[in-house]
């Protein structure tokens, strides 16, 4: 992909985020980052190429105006990185969890992809790039994990969808599966685990970067798995 091209990052204020907004100015591209709060609004001044906008994902009508105003800079790629995260089996997961799983974990994202499906179409191409989770993939690790799993499931059927939708027309979805994220929030929630077999945000950053690339743009569907040694 151009470098001059701009890029979505959804969730630019997340541990993750920041990392890969980043990346992405290191490597020339300007980058649309969205931001769920406005006390964020600054994190990102001192990046020349990076504009930030407060936007609430859950709001279908707001997020349809926000790509509407951004339109004229013909974003070409959302990296869409906006999530949530609890535990439970069936006995624990309440249909509220089951809810609140879902609209964090998929409509954060459909609420985007909808309204940029026929930008990407009338500029003759785009990428999107989701976040799944190993739990979605593996039933064993799932059953306890029975909303967050549910929602991630979600996930990895709209990059399938998105895809068949792009078929001839230059537009793809990818998903990025990590396993543990070495954030400052997982230490403290896992503090006796070895955070040297976890992932990286810039190894993540990295992969997004890559998959962005020309060379990324020649991989057919793919789900990247960043487990590390977790």
């Amino acid at each position: 992909m151009d470098t001059s091209a701009s890029i979505l990052v959804t969730g630019a204020a997340g541990h993750l985020g920041t990392s890969v907004v980043h990346e992405l100015h290191q490597l020339g591209y300007q980058v649309l980052a969205t931001l769920g709060s406005q006390k964020n609004t600054g994190i990102f001044d001192h990046l020349e190429r990076v504009t930030s906008h407060v936007v609430d994902l859950l709001d279908p009508a707001g997020v349809a105006s926000f790509i509407d105003t951004v339109r004229p800079k013909a974003p070409r790629a959302a990296v869409l990185l906006v999530g949530g995260f609890t535990a439970g089996g069936f006995a624990e997961t309440s249909v509220d969890d089951l809810e609140n799983m879902f609209r964090l974990n998929f409509l954060t994202a459909y609420n985007v992809v909808q309204p940029l499906l026929p930008i990407f179409d009338a500029q003759g191409g785009g990428q999107f790039i989701l976040v799944g989770a190993r739990p979605a993939l593996l039933p064993d690790a799932g059953k306890d994990l029975v909303a967050y799993s549910l929602s991630k499931s979600l996930v990895f059927e709209l990059a399938s969808l998105i895809n068949a939708y792009g078929q001839g027309k230059s537009i793809a979805a990818s998903v990025i599966v990590p396993s543990i994220i070495d954030t400052p929030v997982n230490r403290k929630a896992m503090p006796d685990a070895d955070p040297a077999t976890w992932v990286t945000p810039e190894a993540v950053s990295k992969t997004i970067a890559f998959v962005l690339s020309e060379a990324g743009q020649m991989m057919h569907e793919p789900i990247l798995k960043l487990y590390n040694q977790s």
